[in-house]
């Protein structure tokens, strides 16, 4: 059986689905917090539900209380674990650092200390492209230094990718982390940009550009995504000492999940624009406190070991999101 974390979550909800879809047997948790509505979360956990029925199990429950982890999984014969719950969002973690440090941070030692209890063969963890921060080098690869974060959530989900690398270390846990870079597709999250320029445009109301606008994404759709955590998920790295991406000697491989494209902010409008079949009304803001100017990320490694090949254009994956959201909303 394999827990996903977070599985209200975007990510989570469309992974916990894949692994249904090809035969396993799943176990999700949540906090379903109010970071955005919980109703959607609740949409989405009803949506596994109906398709999946009893292949699919739910608990709610919270990374940060270790009794609560221990009773969800007992008994259950968990043997894997992608663990996808976090509280996300570089902007929020100017407003409410304990939140982080208390799910990324605390929940991330639960999480590993649970592998280490089970005795799990793979866990796959949700790192960020965000632990890139400062670095001016494109495309980013797993390679570079990442020790300049911008902002609390960039140093939480670094701080869980060292926490990782001791558990390898130390009790030889085989690890996977993803380094994600600017998810999106149906089920998106409402506090990402596609889904705020797609609600402000068929609203009527003027979308807000950071930093003028000049801001680049590796903007990576969600079925690229998914395939990537499951081709990770089925490869766990072999501790035979040999060096992994990441430059662990431990067997704890650190990768990349992008699109391989830096696209700049404009596309992403006009693909919205094109999708909803109107234009936008564009406001001009500075850069933001914690965000960063450009994302891009180098798969190599990621297409070498796991034979991850992102094929969804930003005008398709775009298409598909504002249909989905017209549905959710009946507009």
């Amino acid at each position: 059986m394999i827990l996903v974390t977070g599985m209200a979550g975007f990510i989570g909800h469309a992974v916990a689905a894949a692994l249904a879809a090809r035969g396993e047997r799943v176990i999700g948790i949540d906090n379903l917090n109010d970071y955005y509505d919980p109703a959607l979360k609740r949409a989405r956990l009803a949506d596994l539900s109906a398709r999946f029925g009893d292949a699919i199990a739910f608990v709610e429950a919270d990374i940060a209380d270790e009794a609560a982890l221990d009773a969800v999984v007992a008994g259950r014969g968990v043997d894997r674990i992608v663990h996808l719950a976090a509280q996300a969002g570089v902007r929020y973690s100017l407003e409410n650092p304990r939140a982080y440090v208390r799910a990324n941070l605390a929940g991330h030692v639960n999480i590993l200390e649970l592998a280490r209890g089970l005795g799990v063969r793979h866990l796959v963890y949700a790192s960020s492209s965000s632990v890139y921060g400062g670095n001016d080098k494109m495309p980013f690869s797993v390679e570079d230094r990442v020790d300049r974060p911008v902002s609390l959530y960039a140093a939480t989900k670094r701080a869980d990718e060292l926490l990782s690398e001791s558990y390898a270390h130390l009790f030889r846990i085989p690890q996977t982390g993803l380094r994600f870079f600017t998810v999106y597709g149906p089920w998106g999250r409402p506090d990402m940009a596609p889904w705020l320029f797609t609600a402000a445009i068929l609203e009527g109301r003027p979308i807000k550009l950071f930093n003028n606008g000049v801001m680049r994404r590796d903007f990576t759709y969600i079925d690229d995504i998914v395939a990537g955590v499951l081709a990770a998920l089925d490869r766990p790295p072999a501790d035979d000492r040999a060096e992994k991406p990441g430059g662990s000697v431990t067997p704890h491989a650190r990768y990349n999940l992008g699109n391989n494209q830096a696209e700049e902010l404009v596309r992403l409008i006009d693909a919205i624009e094109a999708a909803c079949g109107r234009g936008a009304v564009r406001e001009m803001h500075p850069m933001q406190p914690g965000d960063v100017c450009a994302t891009y990320a180098d798969i190599g490694e990621t297409t070498r070991d796991l034979g991850f090949v992102p094929v969804t254009p930003i005008a398709h994956g775009i298409a598909r999101f504002v249909d989905w959201y017209r549905g959710y909303y009946r507009i």
